[in-house]
């Protein structure tokens, strides 16, 4: 934070082409802009359907693709109902990646690799965070989520 090398960008009126013109247009910024590691795309109006804004990540991900952006840019989501794949919906892992608002996380890959060379074993995180999660319980981590959407208010 301190290096401001995160960008937020808050689509107040958001459509599914509208967000993909926003997201290339950040790519193109990204490129142009070394010193920005990271941008939020944030939609606090648009894409609460948690299945519609899955349909947005895929579509993200193709078009980051069809760009030539694989192994540049990595597109991360998050959502306020998020749900793994398979996971019930009241499991408390489903809440590392709920977010007060539908957004789509992009993040230098080259970014992501240097952070991880200061990890031991940087492939477990995912289920170290998991682990995490679901031994604290879905008390504390819908508690956690609140605190949160209580700061934004």
């Amino acid at each position: 934070m301190l290096r401001k090398s995160i960008r937020y960008k808050v689509l107040q009126e958001a459509t599914v082409e509208s967000s993909l013109e926003t997201l290339l247009e950040e790519l193109h910024y990204l490129d142009r802009s070394e010193d920005i590691e990271t941008t939020l795309l944030i939609f606090p109006f648009h894409f609460a359907d948690f299945e519609d804004y899955l349909d947005l990540v895929g579509m993200a991900e193709d078009l980051s693709s069809e760009q030539g952006y694989d192994g540049i840019y990595q597109i991360a989501s998050f959502h306020p109902e998020y749900c793994f794949e398979g996971a019930k919906e009241k499991d408390p892992a489903n809440y590392t990646n709920r977010s007060p608002y539908p957004m789509l996380h992009i993040l230098r890959e080259d970014g992501i690799s240097k952070a991880l060379e200061h990890y031991i074993d940087p492939e477990g995180i995912p289920e170290r965070n998991i682990a995490f999660a679901q031994k604290k319980g879905l008390e504390y981590m819908q508690l956690l989520r609140a605190v949160c959407l209580e700061v934004r208010n």
